[in-house]
């Protein structure tokens, strides 16, 4: 049966910040859903350790007192989360995430930060995934689309029910009944193995950084660096 048919596990995190190497988890949200319909889920709250700046507050809600109050220490929350994505790797299950680059590298710093067994570690040596990537799948099939590319506009395009924008349970649902939308619209996609369309996102990320380095470049940015690796970025010269 299509990937799109059996269960699939959307992964969001609400974080302190924009950048994905220095930015800590707030809130993290797991949702099993098989079919588009949601069966469980879990969420995390995090105290980051660090104070959360307003601009993150305004988007997702989470003050620094709330998350000091209530939240579990950061690194207990990196390792659940850790521990929870690979145990579903390694049944062979897929990981839905929109901009899967971002949560992944960030969680992946996490784990770092904290001295804790990195995804790849805890696979025993392998690559995480598969993942799905929605925001990535649909750039490249439908490239020609005007408009934004963010969750809330993607859902749209797709009749998807967003429920709570930047809220990570309700980002995560929503990504992984995106990504069964986008398998419909488009069989290709659809009757693609989870594996295999993994491996494709790698190179359709890459083609697009590219692309968009050189728009970047074309306008006047010469220094302008745009990062293709999908879907975890590593510090140089190390592997996750």
């Amino acid at each position: 049966m299509a990937w799109h048919r059996e269960l699939l596990i959307g992964f969001d995190l609400e974080t302190t910040g924009t950048d994905p190497r220095e930015a800590r988890i707030v809130t993290g949200a797991l949702v099993e859903v098989r079919a588009g319909q949601v069966l469980g889920h879990r969420e995390w709250l995090a105290d980051p350790g660090v104070p959360i700046p307003p601009d993150a507050v305004a988007v997702h809600g989470i003050s620094t007192e709330r998350a000091a109050a209530e939240g579990r220490p950061a690194d207990r929350v990196a390792d659940a989360l850790a521990g929870a994505l690979t145990g579903y790797w390694a049944a062979g299950v897929p990981v839905v995430a929109y901009n899967a680059a971002f949560d992944l590298t960030l969680l992946s710093a996490e784990l770092r930060r904290h001295g804790l067994p990195s995804l790849r570690e805890r696979l025993g040596g392998a690559e995480p995934g598969p993942v799905i990537d929605p925001y990535t799948i649909d750039r490249r099939a439908d490239r020609y689309r005007r408009g934004k590319r963010n969750l809330e506009a993607v859902c749209a395009e797709y009749g998807v029910v967003l429920d709570a924008a930047h809220n990570a349970t309700a980002d995560a649902a929503a990504a992984a009944r995106l990504a069964c939308a986008i398998a419909v619209r488009h069989p290709k996609v659809g009757d693609t193995g989870a594996g295999e369309l993994h491996r494709r996102q790698v190179g359709w990320y890459a083609e697009w950084a590219a692309d968009f380095q050189r728009f970047l470049r074309d306008k006047g940015d010469a220094a302008a660096v745009v990062d293709g690796v999908w879907p975890i970025r590593e510090p140089a010269g190390e592997r996750v």
